[in-house]
């Protein structure tokens, strides 16, 4: 007889309940294990729920807009022959979270229409609303996180999508009508000081060419609004160094071999992580928060060390948790699988919490430099471009030095100004580069 299965949302980390935005089966649909079944979306990340088992959707027991926990049913599945049921509800595979935005981090939301350049970050003046509604506008919340930043009130505002679901575009409509008869304010900065900058231009780019609308990933909506808050919230200072890793380069050569046997290679990455773990214990105040009052500093005695990892919806950054506790073939073969993970879009909202400090590596891309954002709430993040060989000079003042070849890796460093000055971050990649220069420094 058919084994009948019932599919349930997984464990989703902290989130009591979540909306169910995208259901992507049908009853009669044939499924394969790990196939999305439904997208889920709370304010803090979007998730897809895949298939425990291979087999035939039988039954739905949930429908757009459903809100959902851990444990709530959402289909009945057939299991095809020799199929077992699965034990226990596989995890749900979250494509993205803000974190805190990151490197660029850094560094998005439902599949919705894309964002017509507006003044995102100007509230929208409305007339006061003389009373609550007696109904709860149907919108995700990212639409209405969206609503929120544009001060849009969605109880005014009548819905184009499914069963009268409020759509971005729906928002995006209401507020450029607002926006025709009412200017629009400077906006303002944290604690309320105005920026005084000038209006967004509000440009009809087809009047000059052709012209196409590409919608934003769901990583970039998400990720795009942490990383203004970051930019206009934190004082960044960048500095600039650069690390002698010749001997170093040579050193992961050789050891390669090894790794790659194991089905892992051994990155420069995973070098610089240990490298960063060695300087973050000599100097612990890049390791470290404000406080929510900004009067005191949190100082961290772990070290969770985010890693910028570009995929192709955009920039995610999954944390390396104890990464002090961890060798570099250890490191190496975490990161290649976190990278896996966020590439095919399963990494958890709590594998890209909780970091300490964060690194940006576009060495594999090219450049001689760049500003990373702090990923707030942490204090600094590192930035590391490509590493080219050079002549430096070597020896003595006098004549008896000589130009030599050596690998050289640019580092840049962004960080807090209301918490580290410019003299502690230039000793930091200072001694950052000392170590990297010779690896043996890790070790005491």
């Amino acid at each position: 007889m058919p084994r009948m299965t019932e599919v349930k949302v997984p464990d989703i980390g902290d989130f009591k309940e979540v909306d169910v935005i995208e259901i992507l089966v049908r009853p009669g649909d044939s499924v394969e294990k790990e196939t999305s079944l439904i997208t889920v979306e709370s304010d803090k990340a979007t998730m897809e729920i895949p298939s425990p088992a291979a087999g035939v959707v039988k039954e739905l027991r949930v429908k757009l807009g459903d809100k959902v926990g851990e444990g709530s049913m959402i289909l009945l599945l057939e299991a095809s022959e020799g199929e077992a049921p699965a034990p226990q509800p596989s995890k749900a595979a979250a494509i993205s979270a803000p974190p805190a935005p990151a490197a660029k981090p850094a560094a998005a939301p439902a599949t919705e229409p894309a964002a017509v350049p507006i003044a995102r970050h100007a509230p929208v003046p409305l007339e006061p609303v003389a009373e609550v509604p007696a109904f709860k506008p149907h919108a995700s919340p990212s639409v209405r996180k969206f609503a929120r930043e544009l001060g849009a009130d969605l109880s005014k505002l009548p819905g184009s999508g499914p069963k009268g679901r409020i759509t971005q575009e729906d928002v995006q409509a209401f507020v450029k009508g607002v926006m025709t008869r009412a200017p629009v304010p400077a906006p303002a900065a944290p604690g309320g000081v105005p920026f005084n900058l000038p209006e967004w231009p509000q440009v009809d780019f087809a009047k000059f060419g052709p012209v196409e609308l590409k919608p934003l990933s769901r990583i970039k909506k998400l990720s795009g609004a942490n990383l203004h808050r970051n930019w206009i919230s934190i004082p960044h200072v960048t500095q600039f160094d650069e690390a002698d890793i010749t001997e170093l380069e040579a050193f992961r050569k050789e050891s390669g071999a090894a790794s790659e046997k194991q089905g892992f290679k051994l990155t420069m990455l995973a070098f610089m992580i240990k490298a960063c773990v060695t300087a973050l214990r000599q100097y612990p105040e890049f390791n470290a928060s404000l406080d929510r009052g900004g009067e005191n500093l949190v100082l961290k005695k772990y070290f969770h060390i985010g890693v910028a990892v570009d995929t192709p919806d955009g920039l995610v950054v999954p944390v390396i948790r104890d990464a002090d506790r961890k060798g570099v073939y250890d490191l190496a073969r975490e990161l290649a699988e976190v990278s896996r993970l966020a590439r095919d879009r399963k990494l958890k909202p709590g594998d890209m919490q909780g970091g300490t400090f964060s690194i940006s590596s576009l060495g594999g891309i090219g450049g001689t430099a760049f500003t990373p954002i702090i990923n707030a709430p942490e204090v600094a993040i590192l930035g590391v471009s490509r590493s080219t060989m050079r002549p430096v000079w070597v020896g003595g003042k006098g004549g008896d030095g000589q130009f030599v070849p050596r690998l050289m890796l640019p580092l840049s460093l962004s960080y807090d100004h209301r918490v580290i000055d410019g003299a502690a971050a230039a000793r930091f990649t200072s001694y950052l580069a000392s170590v990297l220069s010779d690896i043996r420094r890790s070790l005491l």
